[in-house]
């Protein structure tokens, strides 16, 4: 008898690592490296997976990249759909998140799961919006959260340094830092960062901005081993 080759993901394959989100004074700000690891190579550098879901949210999505693009599949035919309608309604933040909580509980209830953390961000009604959810459909709200590794190095920065009241600037600041901690830490993670906001309507009637990718500043400058060791030889050798 001949069987059908299988058709859904096994196990990821090519994955991003951290995304973060905060809440801040004026909106939702997330981050996210721009690395997809084949495995443990260092395999893809400008993979974005930041995007905009409608004008007044955003999604950053770490795990499996093909999985990821299925959803961003998804999330158009659902935009498609209200544009269609013509009534001048659009989902807001949290009913996207309630879609997407819904469609990744009943994939992993079928077996065929869709291998991604992912924060939803949004501003509504004056109301900033950030929620997680994951491969196995758990989900909440919160005011700020972060996926893969991130979630161990990332949330002890955040939760030392996060006020609801912190400006834009100080907001980016902290997301920056902590993806430096993670690039320092997270053998997939990588220097090349994404920042994306959304916020009250500017002056053009625009609520998402995502930035085009960008290198964060590093140091790699240790103490030579002399320093540390003045017993040993010249040469700055630890024999």
């Amino acid at each position: 008898m001949e069987m059908d080759p299988t058709t859904r993901t096994q196990q990821p394959i090519v994955t991003g690592t951290t995304v973060i989100g905060i809440k801040y004074k004026d909106g939702v700000m997330l981050a996210a490296d721009t690395l997809g690891s084949y495995g443990t190579m260092a395999r893809y550098k400008d993979v974005r997976r930041i995007s905009k879901v409608s004008d007044n949210c955003i999604i950053g999505v770490s795990g499996e990249i093909s999985d990821y693009q299925q959803i961003q599949k998804m999330l158009k035919e659902k935009h498609t759909e209200d544009i269609n309608h013509d009534d001048g309604y659009s989902k807001s933040p949290k009913e996207i998140y309630n879609y997407l909580r819904a469609i990744l509980y009943q994939k992993r209830n079928k077996g065929n799961p869709l291998w991604n953390q992912m924060l939803v961000a949004g501003y509504n009604n004056n109301k900033n919006f950030l929620g997680y959810v994951d491969l196995i459909g758990t989900s909440y709200e919160e005011d700020f959260v972060a996926t893969g590794f991130g979630a161990h190095l990332a949330l002890p920065l955040i939760r030392e340094k996060w006020d609801p009241e912190l400006e834009e600037g100080e907001a980016r600041a902290l997301l920056e830092d902590c993806l430096r901690v993670c690039y320092y830490r997270d053998c997939k993670a990588f220097y090349r960062i994404q920042i994306a906001k959304v916020t009250e309507p500017d002056e053009d009637g625009n609520m998402v901005m995502i930035s085009e990718p960008y290198n964060i500043t590093t140091e790699w400058e240790t103490a030579n081993f002399d320093l540390r060791h003045p017993h040993n030889g010249q040469d700055g050798s630890s024999w």
